[in-house]
């Protein structure tokens, strides 16, 4: 049996939400085993965990940057929130943002490029020795659509291009460019709201479909009903599933109502032309980065008794 650590159990529990003594029995029943433990919480009904698994633990901000038909976002961490408000570090995360936008969102490329005097990487370190907190830049990612246009989201925003939580998405359209954009960035700011996995269904991976098969069907079998019929059960729990987590079958977040594909279609009719969602992206702070908690070893000394 595989040894159970304060810091696993801590883990499962900043995944999923569940108790300190829950997280600690899920472990030892799944041998330390992560995925397998945040599945058995679930089909106990302890957690309700699906599709993010990770809670945002870390600082820093995510920065946007867009010109035209292509969009970049960038994560930069920073190891407390006084740090993410701080305006060298700002000014950093957006400097460093338009100059991954120069480079197509190439992590590689754009810690290399010029910045200053020196390099991105260069200025980077400078202001850790500066500031007196680690930082590093995290992720980058870049979407572009043609033709068509590109629009930005950014939520919590400490400026128009920084923020906890950054989306792009891209629309492929020869529609009014104005009209495209203004949709755009609505559908980024559903994005932002309700954090699809993927556009469609065909796009979500099929490991992830398989594993919430086997959860729902776990579940739906503790109802006592014959397997046969349990079978039938599942079209509408994967419906509903899909409903939650593919971007096409989610309703609109700003109206509660329409579904994304019918908005998608009556945009086309509305605009003259075609409309396509080419894709998304969505980053927020930290997510699956752990952060130590300072009650955390207070937490795990009641668990054990000494307090």
């Amino acid at each position: 049996m595989s040894n159970i650590t304060a810091s696993m159990v801590k883990d499962l529990r900043d995944k999923t939400g569940a108790g300190m003594m829950d997280c600690k029995n899920a472990l030892t029943e799944n041998n330390g085993d992560m995925e397998a433990s945040i599945d058995w919480l679930r089909k106990k009904g302890i957690s309700k965990a699906a599709k993010k698994a990770g809670r945002a633990a870390a600082e820093g901000l995510v920065g946007v940057a867009v010109d035209a038909n292509t969009g970049v976002l960038l994560e930069v961490n920073a190891e407390t929130d006084f740090v993410a408000k701080n305006d060298e570090f700002k000014t950093f995360v957006k400097d460093a943002s338009k100059l991954a936008l120069s480079q197509g969102g190439d992590m590689e490329k754009l810690l290399a490029h010029p910045m200053g005097s020196s390099t991105v990487q260069q200025t980077l370190t400078e202001l850790v020795a500066k500031i007196g907190e680690n930082m590093s830049v995290r992720r980058a990612a870049a979407l572009s659509v043609n033709p068509g246009v590109v629009a930005a989201y950014v939520h919590n925003a400490a400026s128009p291009e920084l923020g906890n939580i950054g989306v792009l998405v891209g629309l492929k359209s020869t529609a009014d460019k104005d009209k495209l954009s203004a949709l755009a960035k609505q559908l980024a700011m559903h994005v932002a709201a309700a954090a699809p996995l993927a556009l469609t269904r065909e796009h979500l991976d099929k490991a992830v479909i398989e594993r919430e098969y086997n959860v729902q069907k776990d579940i739906a079998l503790q109802s006592g009903k014959p397997e046969a019929v349990v079978e039938k059960m599942m079209e509408g729990r994967m419906r509903k599933y899909y409903e939650e987590v593919v971007l096409m079958q989610q309703v609109y977040m700003l109206d509660g109502e329409t579904p994304i594909a019918k908005l998608i279609e009556k945009a086309s009719k509305d605009l003259g032309a075609p409309v396509e969602i080419e894709g998304f992206v969505r980053f927020k702070v930290g997510e699956g980065i752990e952060k130590v908690d300072s009650d955390f070893a207070d937490e795990v000394a009641q668990m054990a008794g000494t307090r």
